[in-house]
């Protein structure tokens, strides 16, 4: 009996990968291969800005056999909670500063100020479910409106169901896509590239025209 290596369905062989990575010289680089080589990375970083797109991308890639589901969402879990303190901590030194110094978020503040006075800790556990809300909530939380112990423990029980939930869309995203590529599999990194492109395009023009109010 011929021996095998069983795959998920709707995932990449590994060889397939290898034949797809290394060219006659075994000096060629694709894109698939820079998605295994920093894709990690490059979810940390997203995540630590503010994530959603990327770890949705990342999780799609998962799906896909570029990269490891359990990797993209420890990846998304350490973005996530030191993004997340990284603005709080800001907020807590220098919070007025640049809250004053952004009078579009003048906005956003009142609304976690009205957010906060009837619901604290389930806001500081889903702020990141919020759209919008990411940046702004804990930098308000930080100028003293929350305490640092309490805001580490609900974060850090947040951001690892944040990662999760949004990491399994991606993952689901990347099913879909399979099915609806159909024959046309083989463009599956060129739909995903341009998914991200528009994402990012939308995400920038949204924060142009907030700063030009």
């Amino acid at each position: 009996m011929a021996s095998g290596s069983l795959s998920h369905p709707g995932t990449i062989d590994r060889s397939t990968l290898e034949d797809r990575r290394v060219g006659p010289g075994g000096g060629s680089v694709t894109l698939e291969s820079l998605i295994e080589t920093h894709g990690y990375w490059l979810v940390v970083v997203g995540t630590f800005l503010e994530g959603e797109t990327v770890l949705v991308l990342a999780g799609a890639a998962a799906q896909r056999g570029y990269l490891d589901p359990a990797g993209v969402w420890l990846a998304a879990f350490t973005g996530a909670v030191a993004g997340d303190n990284f603005f709080f901590h800001l907020g807590r030194h220098l919070g007025r500063v640049v809250l004053a110094r952004r009078p579009s978020w003048r906005a956003r503040v009142e609304r976690v100020d009205a957010l906060l006075a009837r619901h604290r800790d389930p806001l500081i556990f889903g702020f990141r479910f919020l759209y919008g809300l990411r940046t702004a909530t804990p930098l308000v939380l930080g100028s003293g409106r929350v305490g640092p112990a309490r805001f580490a423990l609900l974060d850090v029980t947040g951001a690892a169901l944040w990662s999760l939930a949004i990491g399994a869309a991606g993952y689901g995203l990347g099913s879909a896509a399979t099915r609806l590529l159909g024959p046309w599999r083989r463009y599956e990194l060129v739909f995903f590239v341009g998914v991200a492109a528009a994402a990012m395009g939308l995400q920038l023009l949204r924060r142009r025209r907030m700063r030009t109010r």
